[in-house]
């Protein structure tokens, strides 16, 4: 039987929502995501300093500060071996770049498969890491991002140097906002 931990990490996102099994990452979760697990899925919670949550957190950190721009972690993603093909497909797109959902098909050696692909992705149950967000429409257009569209532009603008991540904060609501602001001219 497996065994399942999660933690929750603060990000210029909002929390986000590491989930292991078996002390290997396989779960990076939104607030509000769509398809995101029950809460009661992701097993016991406990502190950051758990495996393998330390290692986890110290590259999310180094991402956000512009220092990483690839992860190197073990990951454990489970779902259907077509979704796991799109997944391991998303780790290659670089950094800074995006591909269309029907690149990604093509890349898949499946060029008509654009729409499967796009479902795939967003079920991509390690969102940031895996990353996603990273795929957009045809024409060049932000479509669907589990996390939420503001998000995935916030990401892109991110990624590609033209914003700079303004911290999140979380409203008496308990809603959180961070947004890319625009890079400086001077």
């Amino acid at each position: 039987m497996s065994v399942k931990q999660h933690t929750v990490v603060d990000s210029p996102y909002g929390p986000l929502t590491l989930v292991s099994t078996d002390g290997v990452l396989s779960g990076l979760y939104m607030v509000g995501q769509r398809h995101r697990p029950a809460e009661e899925s992701f097993g016991e919670r406990v502190a950051p300093t758990e495996e393998p949550f330390p290692a986890v957190t110290r590259q999310l950190t180094a991402y956000f500060a512009g220092e990483l721009t690839a992860f190197d972690l073990p990951l454990r993603l489970e779902g259907t071996d077509f979704q796991r093909s799109v997944w391991d497909q998303l780790v290659r797109i670089p950094y800074g770049e995006t591909w269309s959902y029907g690149r990604l098909a093509a890349e898949l050696g499946k060029p008509n498969a654009s729409r499967a692909v796009g479902l795939a992705n967003g079920r991509n149950p390690i969102g940031i890491i895996v990353p996603c967000h990273r795929v957009i429409g045809a024409s060049g257009g932000m479509t669907g991002y589990g996390g939420g569209v503001e998000r995935k532009v916030r990401l892109l603008a991110f990624e590609s140097g033209s914003g700079v991540l303004v911290p999140a904060y979380t409203t008496s609501s308990g809603t959180s906002s961070a947004k890319a602001a625009p890079a400086s001219t001077a």
